[in-house]
Parts: structure tokens; C-alpha cells; sequence
């Protein structure tokens, strides 16, 4: 039985929007936790077996899978049938995955660091300005509605899950990008499904 590990309004919320997308909302179990908040309110939920204390953890029986990036892949695979992977030996599964790689490698590093007021030449140098991180975004969707190409992936369900919750950045092509985005059916259920469950 696979298992969710979910705060509302949290980084989690993007895998109860991609288990929507994926038709797969009644076949995985969501445990609602708590998790200490940027704010300080909250509180580690001893139920939770994130190492860290956070979500989203997913549960496969006893294998546990961690890191939003490697979570939307996992479950994308486990459930193809919604056409949200892009499966191996497929050529543009490289792409795909490398999107999910960068997610985690750049684009979340950087907004976190802009969000935070920090700068320093190591940080830029090592992960990307903002403005650098926002370009790439835009090439990749100039000539393309996803990332991949004519179709959403979870890549995209990931990827433009910041800018849904900080605002979009004003670049045209990511704007129309986020946009396509929140229209899928999945946005719209897991901010209903926040709302019915959000914690006290």
C-alpha cells in the first residue's frame, strides 16, 4: 500500500495535485501531519517516519521515498496510465528526468535564496541567479507549451508549483506557462482537498 505523509498548504500540497492528475487519489493512503512551519508555529509529528520530520514522504510498504523530485517521478511511473511520465527508452526521457533533476538542483535552491534576501557570488555561481534560473524557464517555453513538449508531465506539475505559491515572476512565456498549469484538474482538488483538512 503506498502511503502519503502530508501537511496542507505545504511543499506536499504539489503531490496530492499530482495524485489527482494521476486519477490515483483513492489507491494511496494520505496521512495528514504536522511539521514545524518557517514561522516557528507547528510541531514534528511523531507519527510522521520523514527523517527529517517533513513532507511529503512517500511510503511504498517499507521502502521509503523522499525528496518531492524523486517522489513525482516515482508515482508518475507507478501510474503511466495518466500519460504524466515520460517512459524509459523513450527519447525524451532524459529530458524529462532532467527537469526533475534541476528542480531540486536549482530552481527551488535559488527562489528559496531570493525569497530569503540572500546573495553572494558563491550562491549564483554555484546554482544560478534568479534572473539566470527564470531565462532557462522561458527558452525551455518559447517554442513549447510544457517542457517536454506538447504535453503536461509531472515535471511540470513540480516545477511550477513555486510560482503558484510565491506568484508568478512576470515573464510572459512562464506566466502562460503557470497558467496551463493551475488550469489541470489536479491545482483545483488539492487546494479543496488543503481546505477540508487544513490542521488547527
Amino acid at each position: 500500500m503506498l502511503t502519503v505523509f502530508h501537511s496542507p498548504q505545504s511543499r506536499s500540497t504539489s503531490v496530492i495535485a499530482l495524485l489527482n492528475a494521476l486519477d490515483a487519489i483513492d489507491q494511496v493512503k494520505i496521512e495528514i501531519v504536522t511539521i514545524t512551519r518557517q514561522d516557528g508555529t507547528g510541531a514534528r509529528d511523531p507519527r510522521n517516519p520523514h527523517p527529517d520530520g517533513k513532507v511529503p514522504l512517500l511510503m511504498d510498504g517499507e521502502a521509503a521515498i523522499w525528496e518531492r523530485s524523486a517522489i513525482f517521478q516515482y508515482l508518475a511511473d507507478r501510474f503511466p496510465q495518466a500519460g504524466l511520465n515520460v517512459p524509459v527508452g523513450h527519447p525524451l526521457r532524459g529530458t524529462y528526468l532532467s527537469w526533475l533533476a534541476w528542480y531540486g538542483g536549482v530552481m527551488e535552491p535559488v527562489m528559496v535564496l531570493e525569497a530569503a534576501e540572500l546573495q553572494h557570488p558563491f550562491i549564483t555561481g554555484t546554482f544560478r541567479s534568479s534572473t539566470e534560473m527564470k531565462a532557462r524557464l522561458a527558452q525551455a517555453l518559447t517554442e513549447q507549451p510544457f517542457l517536454v513538449g506538447e504535453r503536461p508531465t509531472a515535471a511540470d506539475l513540480l516545477l511550477h508549483s513555486p510560482f503558484a505559491w510565491f506568484g508568478k515572476p512576470g515573464v510572459p512565456a512562464i506566466d502562460a506557462w503557470v497558467d496551463r498549469c493551475m488550469a489541470l484538474p489536479g491545482a483545483a482538488y488539492a487546494k479543496a482537498f488543503d481546505e477540508e483538512h487544513a490542521l488547527a
